[in-house]
């Protein structure tokens, strides 16, 4: 008898500074600040999209085109995406992986984010500046959680790789990545201060072959 694990959904995660390097999130977190403080079309967007938090992702959601310090942050992660993507096992032959679009968002205590995705990109993920102790954790849902028909429930002691939901608690400094479909939330938590993160997707897009390559 076997019993085989198929198609398995993959989330990464790993610290992106050292403590040596806690200035870094420091100069992110001014410029997070700055930035909310003077973009008055995202904090219109929030009060009817993000109700309670601000948001750039209707207003700014290039920081990384922007901004040096976000552009710094996009190349730290850059090498993060690649460990990733290798992981997934996908062709990349004459196809490039790049940041397309990158947002922050702050979120106080008792604020949430409902359940959704992120339609038309490959990779997304969020990076932890400030997190309060307490502040809300990210929630995955099980992709075929919609086409499981007459199932029962899951038993509350399985194993966390077969539960409907994965909750990955928040930590300043950790980046998580997942695969742009995979489903996921911020459920509301109460906490004092703001959770502070900067959210992102990427891309592939196929490159030119290089002049004098062999055609097949």
């Amino acid at each position: 008898m076997a019993i085989h694990a198929l198609f398995p959904t993959l989330v990464y995660r790993a610290p992106l500074t050292s403590a040596a390097n806690a200035h870094f999130d420091q100069r992110l977190h001014d410029e997070c600040e700055a930035i909310a403080a003077s973009d008055m079309a995202g904090r219109r967007w929030s009060a009817k999209h993000y109700v309670g938090g601000y948001t750039s992702y209707g207003s700014l959601d290039r920081l990384h085109l922007v901004s040096p310090l976000f552009d710094r942050l996009r190349r730290h992660i850059d090498r993060h995406v690649a460990l990733f993507v290798r992981s997934l096992q996908y062709d990349l032959s004459r196809r490039r992986v790049a940041m397309s679009d990158c947002w922050l968002n702050r979120m106080p205590g008792g604020i949430g984010h409902s359940l959704h995705l992120h339609p038309a990109s490959f990779i997304s993920g969020t990076y932890y500046v400030v997190v309060p102790k307490g502040a809300g954790a990210l929630k995955f849902e099980d992709p075929r959680l919609s086409r499981l028909m007459a199932a029962p429930p899951r038993r509350a002691d399985a194993p966390r790789a077969m539960r409907s939901f994965v909750s990955m608690a928040a930590r300043s400094s950790d980046l998580i990545l997942f695969e742009s479909w995979l489903r996921h939330e911020v459920p509301p938590a109460r906490y004092a201060g703001e959770r502070v993160s900067i959210s992102f997707n990427y891309t592939w897009v196929t490159t030119p072959a290089r002049a004098g390559a062999k055609k097949s």
